[in-house]
């Protein structure tokens, strides 16, 4: 296997697209502990800007409020877990991404629904009145929280109207009315809050044209247009689950990249593209979210889609999910990246790994990203091993990588940290030998971070418990032990070059393995009377007797 050369010389910005946005259960479930507790562990190790989920208007949110009674008749808004939820996603660090949807039963033209927790998805019987719903919601948004905190707010109109589940007869014109009606009140709270759509999901590239020539006919903004991706099959449904065929990675890329392509030319050629949903697959009930096959096929996505989309949420952070009603299993193949209780899957490792990448990318492959820290200098590499779908080969049980890297190169000649002595003693200049490192090799300090089949994979570990639907608290303290990632530390000696330094750097991953490595100048400060070889009390007479 040839080693890849990776330049010292930057190609770009890694960007923040990988983690602009990422997706949550329905608004109201943000009241719980679980899920609070979930999302502020994402937001100390990842730190997402924003989050979007369904039903901010729907019923157990109480916004829309009508009433009949001693004579009085009409409509209130009511703001209270609105307020608690966006509180507590301020205090997380983390800002809405505000979905318009669904529609309350008191304006809702039908009886149609959604989900367990039957989200209305039909029409408002009266526009005019989802108009005041959406200009009193972004008013008293704007007044709690401020004009400018809230025009960093993305409000999108709706979800997936092409799809009969979520809009009566994914009937094209009505929601282009809707569309119409919602911007036209949000831009009458402000006319820089920012608005668009249509939040379509895959196989619906034939409403592209039609969205770009109403809302040019109609001179309707569009600050932004949303799609989601999605990589599985039809659903072959077991007891509480699904089965799907899956395409790989580039699948979901060329979803990211299509609006682009197909609207190039049009009126909304060049608006920021949102990906506000995208996963493997579209069930809440699918295994493969649990595995380390989808951390290892979001690899190359979330290390490549920054190229074509300005954002890609991933769907979603948490298994406090309840689209097909309360999970029957601790594991249930949720699409979070988080398990109950704070369970890490490998997904989450990927994305833990992807916040500890630095700002300037070195390299991009079909099996790894190179990255620098600006400020200290320290090399990261993100490597996976490269995964296909349902009709390609299966992957090997491991795959190989080797990497010649660009490394600052630590000072030769160090300064020690007390006067020097005299000594016969000889210095070793390997740190894998139990010795001391002082000397004159330049070496760099080595970190590895793993997941594949076997390390950092609860669901791995769940399975071979049998599979218990309500972990003990004992089989949950294993489940989260087993959930860490395999780790090691080394050193690696730094051969000089003209620019400064490189180093060799071999991997071998497991299967579905992703791996993190971060690459740190040594400045050796070993006093020189320390000699680690002697730490079982033996001194150098004793090893030659021996």
């Amino acid at each position: 296997m040839e080693r890849v050369l990776v330049s010292g010389t930057g190609s770009g910005a890694l960007g923040e697209a990988w983690r602009t946005c990422v997706g949550t259960g329905r608004f109201s479930l943000a009241l719980r502990q679980d899920y609070q507790e979930s999302l502020a562990l994402v937001q100390r190790e990842i730190g997402f800007r924003h989050i979007r989920g369904h039903g901010i208007l729907h019923d157990d949110v109480a916004v829309h409020r009508t009433y009949d009674a001693a004579g009085h008749r009409g409509t209130a808004y009511a703001f209270t877990y609105v307020d608690q939820v966006v509180d507590a996603y301020l205090r997380l660090g983390i800002k809405p991404f505000l979905e318009l949807g669904f529609m309350p039963k008191g304006l809702a033209s039908g009886d149609q629904t959604v989900f367990w927790w039957q989200g209305n998805v039909t029409p408002p019987r009266d526009h005019a009145e989802w108009a005041d719903l959406v200009r009193a919601l972004l008013r008293h948004l704007v007044d709690r929280y401020g004009i400018e905190e809230v025009r960093t707010w993305p409000v999108e109109v709706w979800n997936e109207p092409n799809l009969t589940h979520f809009w009566a007869g994914a009937d094209q014109e009505a929601y282009f009315r809707l569309y119409e009606t919602s911007v036209l009140a949000v831009k009458d709270v402000d006319a820089s809050l920012q608005v668009g759509g249509p939040a379509i999901s895959p196989g619906a590239d034939d409403w592209w044209e039609p969205f770009a020539e109403f809302v040019t006919r109609r001179d309707l903004p569009a600050d932004f247009l949303s799609v989601h991706a999605y990589s599985s099959g039809p659903s072959q449904h077991v007891p509480f689950g699904v089965y799907q065929t899956l395409r790989g990675p580039q699948h979901l890329l060329d979803q990211f990249a299509r609006p682009g392509k197909i609207l190039a030319g049009t009126a909304l050629a060049g608006r920021p593209l949102h990906v506000t949903e995208f996963n493997t697959s579209y069930r809440p009930d699918n295994p493969v979210h649990d595995t380390a096959w989808n951390a290892a096929c979001l690899a190359p996505v979330l290390a490549g889609g920054g190229e074509h989309a300005d954002s890609f949420s991933y769907w979603t952070f948490s298994d406090v999910f309840e689209e097909e009603g309360v999970p029957a299993s601790f594991f249930h193949g949720g699409f979070g990246m988080l398990a109950h209780r704070q369970v890490r899957k490998p997904t989450y490792h990927l994305y833990a790994f992807m916040a500890r990448m630095g700002q300037e990318v070195l390299a991009r492959g079909v099996d790894h990203l190179v990255t620098r820290h600006a400020g200290t200098g320290q090399v990261t590499v993100l490597a996976w091993q490269p995964v296909g779908g349902t009709d390609d080969p299966a992957e090997p049980d491991r795959h190989e990588i080797r990497l010649s890297l660009p490394v600052t190169t630590p000072l030769v000649e160090r300064t020690p940290l007390v006067e020097p002595v005299e000594t016969s003693r000889p210095v070793s200049t390997s740190s894998t030998s139990g010795g001391s490192t002082r000397g004159h090799t330049a070496r760099v300090f080595v970190m590895r971070h793993d997941v594949d089949e076997s390390a950092g994979n609860a669901w791995a570990a769940w399975r071979e418990m049998g599979r218990p639907a309500s972990p003990s608290g004992r089989q949950l303290d294993a489940l989260h032990a087993a959930s860490e990632p395999a780790r090691r530390a080394y050193s690696l000696p730094v051969v000089p070059t003209p620019d400064g330094g490189r180093v060799d750097l071999d991997l071998t991953l497991g299967r579905h393995g992703v791996t993190l490595v971060t690459l740190d100048p040594v400045r050796d400060e070993t006093p020189p009377w320390l000699d680690d070889s002697r730490i079982l009390g033996r001194t150098p007479s004793d090893k030659d007797d021996a």
